[in-house]
């Protein structure tokens, strides 16, 4: 706990101190990225490693090269287990299945419907971790994401700390955390960079954000940067 100070620290330390000696299960989504690495990195740092799962929810050729394996590494090199949660479609398979069944909305997500992220993401995800902490007999899950403030006006309305009743049920607990909700992206870098790793190759093309190669919340200079480095998948968007 002592190297804590160097970082910013919300306000929920005290409920995942609380949740570690209850021995919840503490899980990294890594989708490669920036964040997540950063998260992981703090986590290392007072969650016990017999107590976290990371899993990298697989988008396929949708996603960056690589990103399942820079998390994969960053799992092994800490000693931890790591899990990939693969949803039965892709993502242009569901456009083009709701264009089919449903003509008359629109095919594609957006900000405002992300079928996207429920479907490829988040579905998958606690799917599998159900699955991994009930074979592994954890009844106590702390479900930790990177999102931060500084993304987004969304995001910054976001409770770091939230109980997610919905997943709560048959005897188990969920809450979902946001550990490095207030932390800024040049802090996350530092963090990276302290701990002697790297981030992602696609951060030194210019990325700002790792998702998706043609996310549909991407910004003009993510979007450009994969048309540039993945022109066959860009043409077949």
């Amino acid at each position: 706990m002592n190297q804590l100070s160097i970082f910013q620290i919300d306000n929920d330390m005290d409920l995942a101190q609380a949740e570690i000696e209850a021995g919840a299960l503490f899980i990294i989504n890594h989708f490669g990225g920036k964040n997540s690495q950063a998260m992981m990195i703090r986590l290392l740092e007072f969650v016990p490693r017999q107590q976290i799962l990371v899993v990298h929810a697989s988008l396929g050729r949708m996603e960056w090269p690589g990103a399942l394996e820079h998390a994969e590494q960053q799992a092994t090199a800490a000693g931890v287990p790591f899990i990939v949660a693969r949803a039965q479609k892709s993502f242009l398979s569901m456009v083009f299945n709701r264009y089919n069944t449903k003509p008359s909305v629109p095919s594609w997500p957006s900000a405002a419907y992300r079928q996207c992220t429920s479907d490829l993401k988040r579905g998958p995800i606690t799917r599998e971790v159900r699955r991994w902490a009930k074979a592994h007999g954890f009844t106590r899950i702390v479900n930790c994401m990177g999102m931060r403030a500084q993304e987004s006006s969304a995001r910054a309305k976001r409770k770091a700390w939230t109980e997610h009743e919905a997943h709560g049920k048959a005897g188990r607990s969920w809450f979902n955390w946001l550990p490095i909700h207030s932390v800024s992206t040049t802090d996350v870098f530092n963090i990276i960079k302290a701990a002697g790793q790297k981030p992602h190759w696609a951060y030194a093309l210019g990325n700002e954000r790792l998702s998706c190669m043609f996310c549909i919340i991407a910004s003009i200079n993510d979007l450009s940067i994969g048309a540039i480095h993945n022109p066959l998948l860009y043409a077949e968007y």
